[in-house]
């Protein structure tokens, strides 16, 4: 690369990567072919339209990749239909809202304190200029239970038009019969955004929505998916639904379908569909329940008891005297990566909130199994007990880089 300053900050950012240990929950590596493919000629091509329906010529190899990847999503997800052009899950969810209701219906999501996304109706999203947005809580933070009788009398009470399940900082698994139920009663659209989660479904360790009846999927493609970053729209039936979410996406809310990405998606989904990856999924979770027999054994308190997923939000604030905002920079200093997260109903503001959030799908692409996440769930709390001792956190410092040098990030699945 020519440009110097761009060449340094990439490979300044690949070095830290090589040599820390990423924990963000919703991030992880992409192999070497999304990469390619990321970076290949499709960059070029302007795609307006579906497959077999564009506005532009020379459109051969763009339809090709394009339906490549929607047969390997819906074998995937064992669904009808699949939209792969939303540019990421942010606005797969806002296509969804404006493909099944009109200004003014109400959405039932969430609360984002309990572990819900700002686009299941936090009051900063532009969404809630345009919808109604009520939300549904956590019955308790030890236990992590949806309040399932309270999401039941707020529909019975609201009528919305579509229940949204999903999360983006809630570690128990959802009950999506009884969400499915709950819609079903009110003749209300269910929609599960799986983003978090979208790769321990594909890979067997989690239920999948559509099994429950519901009518949408959200998701995005990289995560625990292990793709590039994008989304996508899934429905159950290739019908009346499926056309209204095409038309939302294009020409509803984008333009050109950004092609290289696609080409990634597809890499993506072929990389889910091998049996590897089965086991990838399940590792993820064995990870994570790992980290979180440390956490209980040194008296760290995780919302909702510890874990059913891939992540894990600690009360730091509450254990180790420490706000989330502290914690993300001490880790940072050892080369371990998190985020400082709001717990629920947490009195601390969002900026410095009282949690942090950690997950292990992007170390356990790395090859780390129990033993090591373990080591590393210790090596996080030893550096937050000590966060005023440069030696101690130096000694600590050494002890990540040995474990990344150890587990190099890999080139393929």
């Amino acid at each position: 690369m020519k440009d110097k300053e761009i060449r340094e900050a990439i490979e300044s950012e690949e070095n830290r990567q090589k040599e820390g240990l990423e924990l963000i929950p919703s991030e992880n590596y992409v192999s070497k072919d999304i990469l390619t493919a990321l970076g290949s000629a499709f960059t070029n091509k302007y795609s307006e339209g579906y497959p077999g329906n564009r506005y532009y010529g020379g459109q051969e190899f763009t339809d090709e990749v394009e339906n490549i990847a929607i047969d390997r999503a819906k074998k995937i997800f064992n669904c009808k239909f699949a939209n792969v052009q939303p540019l990421s899950g942010a606005p797969a969810n806002i296509a969804t809202y404006f493909a099944l209701l009109e200004p003014g219906d109400t959405i039932l999501g969430m609360d984002l304190s309990h572990g819900g996304h700002l686009t299941h109706g936090h009051p900063v999203t532009s969404a809630t200029k345009i919808f109604r947005f009520v939300r549904y809580h956590m019955k308790d933070i030890e236990t992590g239970e949806i309040d399932y009788d309270e999401l039941e009398k707020i529909a019975d009470k609201e009528k919305p038009k579509m229940i949204l399940a999903g999360f983006s900082a809630y570690s128990r698994e959802l009950d999506y019969k009884r969400f499915a139920s709950i819609g079903k009663k009110i003749r209300a659209y269910t929609v599960a955004d799986i983003a978090h989660v979208a790769g321990l479904i594909a890979g067997g360790v989690s239920e999948n929505p559509f099994d429950s009846g519901f009518d949408v999927i959200t998701s995005t493609t990289h995560k625990t998916l292990r793709g590039p970053r994008g989304g996508m729209i899934l429905t159950r039936e290739n019908g009346e639904i499926s056309k209204k979410i095409d038309k939302s996406v294009f020409p509803g809310l984008q333009g050109g379908p950004h092609m290289n990405n696609i080409a990634a998606k597809a890499v993506c989904f072929g990389e889910a569909l091998k049996p590897s990856f089965k086991e990838y999924a399940g590792q993820i979770l064995k990870n994570a329940k790992a980290m979180e027999e440390v956490l209980r054994k040194r008296n760290v308190k995780m919302i909702g008891g510890g874990t059913s997923n891939h992540l894990i939000l600690a009360d730091v604030h509450g254990s180790l005297g420490v706000t989330g905002g502290e914690a993300e920079k001490v880790l940072d200093e050892i080369g371990i990566t998190v985020n400082k997260n709001v717990i629920a109903d947490d009195k601390l503001p969002p900026k410095d909130p009282s949690g942090i959030r950690f997950g292990t799908p992007a170390m356990t692409t790395r090859g780390f199994k129990e033993n090591e996440s373990k080591e590393v769930a210790e090596l996080m709390i030893d550096a937050l007990e000590n966060r005023n001792d440069a030696k101690k956190k130096e000694e600590i410092r050494e002890k990540v880089r040995n474990l990344a040098e150890e587990f190099p990030i890999p080139e393929s699945f």
